[in-house]
């Protein structure tokens, strides 16, 4: 059987801006640029991995004040009450209304967390060059990517209880200082799954069969 072409080993590189597919020149004055937007091409995102590794940390490093500090905070005439995102899905639970309590732990708490797992396994093993399970892993990064936005349940929750209870003058919420942490772990993974090249996952398996063909 002959090799698979890869658009690598046909001299074609995709821009990281506008997706636009352009052909490298054979000589040129310095790096090649996007024919469309005039950006600098690159056979794959520069510093990738490194990025990704930075981008995990920091996210890993916030997910703990997330969920440990509050991430609600209600003051009204008789009470004063202090919620984290486990005492919200606690309290949705006892009240009965659990199909909220599952959506909220699920998409607060367990999905957060998976993505840091999940981007940590993509990119340890596109760094060891494994060969292991390629079409596998490219699911589960596109599974990751399409995931992400689904983890600001909990802030535009936060968002819609400050406008409504404000508005009807009953109380006040404000949103406490897990909230960032928690918006910051949400944007962090984001970007990881941006910066993460998923080309690099294929990588080792073309250069193998095109060594073995030589």
């Amino acid at each position: 059987m002959r090799p698979h072409l890869t658009a690598r080993q046909a001299g074609l590189l995709n821009c990281h801006v506008c997706g636009q597919l352009a052909r490298a020149p054979a000589e040129a004055a310095g790096p090649p640029r996007c024919p469309r937007c005039a950006a600098p091409l690159h056979l794959r995102k520069p510093a990738s991995i490194t990025t990704t590794w930075a981008l995990i940390l920091a996210a890993a490093l916030l997910y703990l004040p997330a969920n440990l500090l509050p991430i609600m905070v209600t003051t009204s005439l008789v009470n004063h009450q202090v919620d984290t995102i486990m005492s919200g899905v606690i309290f949705l639970w006892v009240d009965g209304q659990w199909p909220l309590a599952v959506v909220v732990f699920f998409a607060s708490v367990v999905v957060p967390l998976l993505k840091i797992l999940a981007l940590t396994h993509l990119t340890a093993s596109v760094q060891r060059r494994s060969r292991h399970r390629t079409l596998q892993r490219a699911r589960l990064y596109r599974l990751v990517e399409f995931v992400g936005r689904w983890s600001m349940l909990d802030i535009y929750v936060i968002t819609l209880l400050v406008a409504l209870v404000q508005f009807r003058g009953l109380a006040t919420v404000e949103a406490g200082p897990a909230a960032v942490a928690f918006g910051a772990v949400v944007v962090l993974t984001m970007f990881a799954a941006l910066t993460f090249d998923p080309r690099l996952i294929w990588d080792p398996l073309t250069d193998s069969e095109a060594s073995d063909h030589d």
